[in-house]
């Protein structure tokens, strides 16, 4: 197999112009690159990015800290941040936690052996201390709100975006509102921010007529059965799969619904969804990345009536 010595041989260059022409050294006469290029070409020879990464102290590869794979909301999400890595030349590693805190602990781990450049964390399953000895091993980017902590955030803007459905169901003449909401224990940030925007709407509202773990379409079933009994007349729910789910299960007389993420399914079924554009926020995080940027950046929501 041939090898950059060999190259160096053949076109009577040295080592060192062979290495400038392989990593795209700017400073290189056009007809060295030229003959260069010419000779790997002939010899089939494939740089090592391996050991140029190790050279360069990179690995050209980021870490992203998501609680599933299967899911619409990280999949926008996640969309967003291959297009700007793949525009970069990074590739992305998954490392989905199931809201394991000790799983999530794993991964930190593995980024302080310099297995990735960085982390993006889409949501965290541990507090925010659990990241504070990792921050020297690279940048850590969080996808969600990290009001408490001085660290580097591009999130929705969930708060608003909250505020204008509630106002949206009151408007509709709705009293007795619902919510599906996520894991039940270790309740999430932006769990709690939804429980308090709901109650800053709605001072009565009733946190019975919460659905907790509510995470997929098909926890859709029994929401319907719960929202049912609970006899709430408008929900707010997570996902507009989680919105469709809900109202094709509903027996009795169909409540004001709203869905999340713009869907096709929202505007076949017309009910109501918030667009948090994800992958905008995705893409905005790879670049805080890569730019190393410290900024709390929120990206803009787009509620969507029907």
């Amino acid at each position: 197999m041939a090898n950059i010595r060999d190259i160096a041989k053949i076109t009577g260059y040295s080592v060192s112009t062979i290495s400038r022409v392989i990593n795209n050294h700017p400073y290189v006469d056009d007809e060295k690159r030229a003959r260069v290029l010419a000779v790997m070409q002939e010899l089939n020879y494939v740089p090592n990015r391996s050991a140029q990464n190790l050279s360069y102290g990179k690995t050209k590869n980021i870490g992203v800290i998501l609680p599933f794979v299967n899911h619409e909301y990280y999949d926008q999400m996640l969309s967003g941040i291959m297009q700007a890595a793949f525009d970069h030349g990074y590739q992305i590693s998954l490392l989905p936690t199931n809201y394991n805190q000790e799983l999530e602990k794993t991964y930190l781990a593995e980024f302080a052996t310099r297995s990735f450049d960085g982390l993006i964390v889409t949501t965290k399953s541990n507090p925010i201390e659990a990241f504070f000895d990792y921050f020297q091993y690279g940048p850590i980017i969080f996808c969600e709100e990290v009001p408490d902590a001085d660290v580097s955030t591009v999130y929705i803007n969930l708060k608003n975006s909250l505020k204008e459905a509630f106002s949206y169901m009151k408007e509709q003449g709705i009293k007795r509102p619902g919510m599906t909401l996520g894991r039940s224990k270790n309740i999430s940030h932006n769990s709690k921010l939804s429980i308090r925007i709901a109650k800053e709407s709605y001072p009565d509202f009733d946190e019975a007529n919460i659905f907790w773990d509510c995470i997929m379409a098909e926890d859709g079933v029994q929401g319907a059965r719960f929202f049912e009994k609970q006899k709430v007349d408008g929900i707010l729910t997570f996902g507009d799969d989680i919105a469709a789910t809900i109202l094709q299960n509903y027996d009795g007389k169909k409540p004001l619904v709203i869905g999340r993420e713009k869907q096709l399914i929202s505007e076949v079924m017309g009910f109501s969804t918030i667009d948090h554009h994800l992958a905008e926020c995705g893409k905005k995080a790879f670049e805080a990345f890569y730019f190393n940027k410290h900024e709390k950046r929120c990206i803009p929501h787009h509620f969507i009536k029907r």
